[in-house]
């Protein structure tokens, strides 16, 4: 039996097993299960194969979530550059808007910290959105909590709060973050009255809408033209994709 005629009948077997072909199901037990163990026999021989549909699937499982993220980006762009919840380092009027979504506990994220300042240091036109999104326990969302305080009561001072408390070692807790807005000069009483107001759920709420409607399910992610950017790629990843967005509009020309 040759090759094509071997994927013939595998095709026929999978289709009939599952009921979508009248001219599978024209086949009886028998030949179904001749069909099976030639398919079973050659799969043994040739593992191989297996890899290579596995990658198959892989790639197109990829593709089709980039595809959703695209047209999600498209549909929330407002809420995702523009969110009246986040703010920006770097340039405030920058005509290219890197965002990601991070949470204060997260390793890659702290590893991704230096990507971001380089990333602002070598593009004068860059606006850096920081979307707090903390997935990572309770202590994430306490930190979270004091830094959206923090962040309405010193915004001038978001950028050193985010960098040491991100950058710190350790767990990020409530402790660790009250600890260093007082250093940066907000009081711990005018932080407890800010966070009594439960302003911090709009922004939460809003940043788990967005990572589901993009396919997020981990940090660091970001949103960079068009695109939505799944992992620590490294700052010279993402800092070719933002070239590409002022050359041409999209992450890829």
């Amino acid at each position: 039996m040759t090759f094509k005629t071997l994927l013939t009948a595998s095709a026929f077997s999978v289709a009939a097993f599952f009921g979508l072909s009248p001219a599978a199901q024209a086949f009886d037990d028998a030949e179904r299960k001749e069909i099976g163990e030639i398919v079973r026999q050659y799969l043994l021989e040739n593992p191989e194969v297996m890899i290579e549909v596995q990658q198959a699937l892989e790639k197109k499982q990829t593709e089709l979530r980039m595809a959703q993220a695209k047209q999600a980006v498209a549909e929330n762009h407002d809420e995702i550059f523009q969110s009246s919840h986040d703010l920006a380092l770097g340039n405030p009027n920058g005509k290219i808007t890197v965002v990601e979504f991070f949470d204060y506990n997260c390793g890659y994220c702290k590893r991704a910290l230096s990507d971001m300042d380089a990333i602002i240091q070598a593009n004068p036109e860059v606006r850096f959105v920081l979307k707090e999104f903390p997935i990572l326990g309770p202590d994430s969302l306490a930190a979270h909590k004091v830094s959206d305080a923090f962040k309405r009561i010193a915004p001038e001072k978001y950028g050193d709060f985010h960098r040491q408390l991100l950058g710190s070692e350790g767990h990020a807790d409530e402790a660790r973050a009250v600890e260093i807005a007082v250093a940066l000069g907000v009081s711990e009483e005018a932080l407890r009255e800010q966070m009594a107001k439960g302003q911090d759920q709009e922004s939460v709420q809003e940043a788990y809408k967005l990572a589901t409607r993009l396919g997020i399910s981990g940090t660091p992610s970001y949103v960079i033209g068009d695109e939505a950017i799944f992992g620590a790629v490294g700052a010279d990843t993402l800092s070719e994709k933002v070239r590409n967005v002022s050359q041409c509009g999209k992450t890829a020309c």
